[in-house]
């Protein structure tokens, strides 16, 4: 069997964490088995859809690194080919024209609820043997619904959930069409994944109720249904459906958050699959270790701080020029000029230690491209006590002599705090603040590599003369 899986969002709205692990899961099954990976946009909802939608979806897909075998393929480009399967179906007696107004629908389910019965359609225009129809009103254009079976079960093994089976008893006669042609969303999809040819169905749960109508349409069509995967929803911080109205970011917000594509992918995959203790891993090892088989049967927490702690592990890691690269962007949002003071490769791999985004570190470095402090008198008197004073002038003499590295740097202040009896904070505290008018920065003997010899001996002349 060639593996064809396919990704199908509607562009209703922005594409949150939640959604783009119903994309990754598809996307790395076809990878694992050498298959197509299909992205079909799924936009017959005309009122909500929109192309910024569409933009952000497949930009998130790209920032991921979620590559196409074939797609975008938009549904409305493909009305035609809906329509020509309704009027087969039509013809081979597959679906009937309904011509029940709304206000009869609704007064129908009123008596049922009213009955505690279940609200469904009661086949009063299906056509049987030996029925007689209700004649047809005058100016009415019908819906065409679908002659779903009656008796017996819709049964398939959900690679997820296990055995499902749903009685035909519980399912009405689908709408396939709505009055003015157009053709709804539970026909397109079966229509879709029969001329895609997709064999696997990997999506989330919350499509479990649509499953056996697909499933019927599809048979009903000659096809064999797919293997289907319904994945357990993704719940929130607060044990809600993750949802924008819950608080979820959008893909967009985790970018100009500064987090890293391979991090988000990597915290993805093991938002309901995991291979192992395995935690940290690149997307080549994800591809290789993915099944089915390992996806997870209960919801997934989705963990802020976990998300930044695997944030951090990546920065960590990544090739230091590249990281400048990525940084760069914020760096210029906060105006930082990197191409003026110190090399931001430099500064970069000092930031991040200490950084969980990308954001983060360009905050840290903006502190080396600010001119240098013009410290006030009281200022000076309140951060360096008078006693240091002289410790100060001898690191500055001692400075000028020592050779630029962090371990020279680090030998000289060991120097001044043995001269002078001290402990390191007591020196350590006033040089930042005379660096920089603060003391919260990285490692003094790696910020004096960065800053500049010279540069450190002009700051720290000033608070001392």
């Amino acid at each position: 069997m060639h593996i064809r899986t396919r990704f199908a969002p509607s562009p209703t709205g922005f594409i949150h964490l939640g959604n783009l692990r119903s994309a990754l899961y598809p996307w790395a099954f076809a990878r694992h088995n050498k298959g197509a990976f299909i992205l079909r946009i799924e936009d017959t909802d005309l009122e909500r859809s929109s192309q910024e939608a569409v933009d952000v979806i497949i930009e998130g897909m790209a920032w991921l690194g979620l590559d196409l075998d074939e797609g975008p393929v938009y549904q409305m480009q493909r009305i035609d080919r809906y329509r020509e399967v309704i009027k087969q179906m039509l013809e081979a007696g597959l679906a009937y024209p309904c011509y029940m107004s709304e206000e009869e629908l609704n007064r129908l389910r009123d008596v049922q609820m009213a009955n505690k019965e279940k609200p469904r359609y009661n086949g009063l225009w299906r056509p049987e043997e030996g029925k007689t129809l209700p004649p047809i009103p005058q100016g009415v254009l019908p819906v065409i619904r679908f002659k779903n079976p009656i008796g017996g079960s819709v049964i398939w093994e959900d690679a997820v959930k296990g055995q499902i089976e749903i009685s035909n008893d519980e399912l009405d006669d689908l709408v396939i069409a709505r009055p003015d042609g157009t053709p709804t969303y539970n026909f397109c999809v079966v229509v879709d994944d029969l001329d895609m040819n997709i064999t696997h169905v990997i999506r989330g749960d919350d499509h479990v109720n649509n499953t056996p109508r697909q499933i019927n349409i599809m048979k009903a069509l000659g096809g064999m249904p797919p293997v289907y995967a319904h994945l357990p929803t993704v719940l929130n911080d607060a044990g809600e459906k993750m949802s924008k109205r819950n608080g979820a970011m959008s893909v967009r917000d985790y970018q100009k958050a500064g987090f890293l594509p391979e991090a988000i992918l990597n915290y993805l995959a093991r938002l309901g699959w995991s291979h192992g203790d395995a935690e940290v891993f690149t997307k080549e090892q994800f591809v290789q270790w993915f099944d089915l088989e390992s996806l997870g049967r209960s919801p997934a927490q989705h963990n802020p701080e976990k998300l930044l702690w695997l944030n951090h592990q990546y920065i960590q890691h990544i090739d230091a020029i590249r990281l400048a690269e990525l940084a760069k962007p914020f760096a210029h949002e906060l105006g930082i000029d990197t191409e003026n003071g110190p090399d931001f490769v430099q500064v970069v791999g000092l930031m991040k230690d200490r950084a969980n985004t990308l954001l983060e570190i360009a905050e840290g470095a903006k502190l080396f491209y600010l001119p240098a402090p013009n410290h006030l008198p009281e200022q000076v008197a309140e951060n360096i006590p008078e006693a240091i004073v002289p410790a100060l002038k001898d690191l500055i003499k001692i400075l000028g002599t020592t050779e630029p590295t962090k371990e020279a740097y680090s030998a000289a202040f060991k120097q001044i705090l043995t001269q002078h009896q001290i402990k390191m904070p007591a020196l350590a505290m006033p040089v930042r603040y005379a660096l920089f008018a603060s003391t919260q920065t990285p490692a003094i003997d790696s910020v004096l590599v960065v800053l500049g010899k010279e540069e450190a001996i002009k700051r720290l002349s000033k608070v001392v003369s």
